[in-house]
């Protein structure tokens, strides 16, 4: 590159910082790993919302809140929170989606918590609160799996 053009042979660099890279991989990973067996247990119980659905919300979520990491300033907290309080209202959308009425019984009410539930999860990564993240997605597996028997016996 020569006074600002290009030449024939060169393309112009991306300002890439390595380490930020490498951190932000880090965080949407554990974000999918995290969702990754709810989405499981889902799949495995022949829901329509399963394998894919769940990491991509946890991903999702993680990678709108990490885009506003680099906000600074007296309004860095009040942004934030905008981005936060839209994400958590799009993902109760998406979550209202798995819901359904069969004359009179409503299904997949646990389906949208646990997709509400991995937004936070993928939030929870983005602030690096991974404490949060881990014992969300746990609860999460052990109320969509563990409790299943015991849904079942107060139904009937």
């Amino acid at each position: 590159m020569r006074n600002g053009k290009l030449n024939n042979n060169s393309m112009p660099t991306l300002p890439i910082d390595w380490h930020l890279l490498w951190l932000t991989g880090v965080r949407l990973g554990v974000a999918w790993l995290l969702a990754m067996p709810t989405g499981w247990v889902r799949e495995m119980e022949a829901h329509g919302v399963g394998i894919r659905t769940f990491p991509i919300v946890a991903m999702a979520s993680c990678g709108y809140l990490l885009i506003m990491q680099d906000g600074s300033g007296p309004d860095a907290l009040a942004v934030n929170s905008r981005v936060l309080q839209g994400l958590i209202a799009g993902i109760g959308f998406v979550g209202g989606g798995a819901i359904l009425k069969e004359g009179m019984s409503v299904h997949g009410t646990a389906t949208a918590a646990s997709i509400w539930n991995t937004g936070a999860i993928g939030a929870a990564t983005a602030m690096g609160r991974y404490e949060i993240a881990i014992v969300l997605a746990v609860l999460n597996v052990i109320t969509m799996r563990a409790l299943v028997p015991l849904k079942k016996r107060l139904d009937s």
